[in-house]
C-alpha cells in the first residue's frame, strides 16, 4: 500500500501514479527507503509526500501536474545521511547544495523537461540560486515545507493521541 503522510487514499488507485509510477519503482529511488529524514520518516516517503501534494494543489490550480508529481518525486534524490553535515558545520551547504546534486541524479535515471528541471532546481528557494521559473516550482517550495512540518509533528500527534486515549482507558476502568 502507498500512502501519503495525511492522506488515506491508496496511491497507487489513482491516476497520480500513472505520472510517477517509472519514478517509484525504479531501484535508485528505492534506496532512498534507506535514508532517514525529518527525523521520523524516510527520504523515500518525504518525497512521495511532496509529489503527491504537489500534484494534488497543481490540479486544482489548472497547472503541470505531470512535472510536477515527477519533480516533487526527485527534488531530494541524493544519497547521504544529512547528520553528516549537521555535524560537521556543513548543513547551510548541503541546503544549497542538495538541489544540484538531485538534479544531476535524476537527470541519470530520466529525462527532465525544463519545468521538472527548475522545479528541483530551485525548491530550496530562497536559499538556492536565483527563484523559480515556473509557477509549479513556487507550489513546491511551500509544498516541501508543509510536507516536512507535518512529517515532523505528525508522529508528536500520534503518542499524545495515543496517550490520551490509554489515560481515557484508565479513567473509565477506574
Amino acid at each position: 500500500m502507498l500512502h501519503a503522510i495525511g492522506s488515506k487514499k491508496e496511491l497507487t488507485q489513482l491516476e497520480y501514479y500513472t505520472l510517477v509510477s517509472d519514478i517509484l519503482e525504479n531501484s535508485m529511488v528505492q534506496e532512498l527507503k534507506n535514508y532517514r529524514h525529518h527525523i521520523s520518516t524516510t527520504r523515500f516517503q518525504h518525497c512521495l509526500n511532496v509529489s503527491y501534494y504537489n500534484y494534488l494543489i497543481c490540479r486544482f490550480l489548472h497547472l503541470d501536474v505531470e512535472s510536477a508529481a515527477r519533480a516533487g518525486m526527485l527534488h531530494d534524490l541524493y544519497y547521504y545521511d544529512t547528520k553528516e553535515y549537521r555535524h560537521s558545520n556543513y548543513e547551510l551547504s548541503h541546503v544549497k547544495n542538495h538541489p544540484d546534486v538531485a538534479v544531476n541524479n535524476a537527470s541519470e535515471l530520466f529525462p527532465l523537461n525544463p519545468t521538472e528541471e527548475d522545479i528541483i532546481m530551485r525548491h530550496m528557494w530562497p536559499l538556492t540560486k536565483g527563484r523559480p521559473h515556473s509557477k509549479e516550482g513556487y507550489v513546491i517550495v511551500i509544498v516541501d515545507k508543509y510536507c516536512a512540518a507535518l512529517e515532523l509533528i505528525a508522529p508528536k500527534i500520534r503518542t499524545a493521541m495515543k496517550k490520551m486515549h490509554l489515560r481515557k482507558e484508565t479513567v473509565n476502568v477506574q
